[in-house]
């Protein structure tokens, strides 16, 4: 069925706007919740033993002293001309300081997925064709409890055996700009094995609960029909009409690899973005928790706006709203 482009083009510049829309929104709300932190990051820069007038001073050199509307406009002004500011704590340029946590960060993300997409699809469709009977029940049991296992007990539990007990891996996952490749993957290899269990669980399940949806069609019928092993039935008719689901929880899960490593890169001492948000948090960095949170918030939002794009691409009746 042909695309109707017009259409199409409507559907994704409104998702396009929306996000926009939803991105300002949020960098409000990083702005305020920044402001509501505990502490000074004047007060910490010069000790407790300051007099109120050297802090107060340091303040007005920071800028900290205009009304919290006037910084906001200014930070985001700012944003728009691609400058992030610079660190309160070490007066460094945040772009330079961002710039090797977030290839790290994504190294990771990307590294993870690489393993737990396919994967998930594969157990899907395993899972369906052997549907109710005990690899079925095995696969979804194990998924569950990885599901209902938090981030860092997965972590700790993988640390426990993979490099105390048997030493096959390391515990932390210190990297650096020029180290090799292989290296570098085995430094990554505990968390991105963590990563992975935490994603796999939910692609795995819808994939195996969206080509079920599918296959009662009577496509799925007539191709049983003309004789097809059922597992090419479920991978040459039933997934490719069920893509549109699987789609969007694969990319809202590569949103979570992105967004939401901060409890894995502090388990592992990984120099990624999260480690570098807890770290300017603990000091009151303000400009610092600000960038990376709206980086975070801006990826996340244009993953979540890639799966709504592809989801419509994927599914004719979203192609051609009545």
């Amino acid at each position: 069925m042909a695309v109707d482009n017009n259409s199409l083009s409507t559907l994704v510049v409104k998702r396009l706007a929306l996000g926009l829309l939803l991105l300002l929104a949020i960098s409000v709300l990083i702005f305020a919740g920044t402001e509501l932190l505990p502490g000074d990051v004047a007060q910490s820069i010069l000790g407790q033993s300051a007099t109120p007038e050297a802090v107060a001073n340091l303040r007005a050199e920071m800028g900290l002293d205009r009304p919290a509307v006037v910084r906001y406009f200014t930070w985001l002004f700012n944003i728009l001309q691609g400058d992030l500011g610079t660190s309160l704590s070490s007066g460094r340029d945040i772009s330079s300081m961002i710039g090797d946590r977030l290839s790290n960060t994504l190294f990771l993300a990307s590294s993870a997925a690489i393993i737990s997409v396919p994967l998930a699809i594969f157990l899907g469709m395993v899972a369906v064709h052997y549907q109710n009977g005990i690899v079925d029940k095995l696969i979804s049991i194990t998924t569950i409890t990885t599901i209902s296992l938090p981030e860092f007990f997965i972590g700790y539990i993988l640390i426990l055996f993979l490099a105390v007990n048997w030493n096959i891996l390391p515990s932390s996952s210190i990297v650096y700009s020029d180290m090799p490749f292989g290296e570098r993957m085995l430094a990554i290899a505990i968390p991105c094995i963590t990563l992975t269990l935490v994603v796999l669980a939910h692609m795995m399940r819808m994939t195996r609960a969206a080509i079920l949806n599918v296959m009662n069609s009577a496509y799925i019928e007539t191709a049983e029909l003309k004789g097809l092993s059922p597992f090419k039935v479920i991978f040459h008719h039933a997934l490719p009409n069920a893509v549109s689901p699987i789609i969007t929880v694969v990319v809202l899960n590569l949103a979570y690899l992105v967004v939401g490593v901060i409890v894995v890169e502090i388990i592992f001492v990984y120099p990624g973005m999260g480690q570098l948000l807890v770290d300017h948090v603990t000091n009151r960095d303000v400009p610092v928790v600000q960038a990376v949170g709206l980086i975070f918030a801006a990826i996340y939002i244009l993953l979540n706006m890639f799966a709504d794009i592809m989801s419509i691409i994927a599914n004719p009746r979203l192609r051609h709203p009545k």
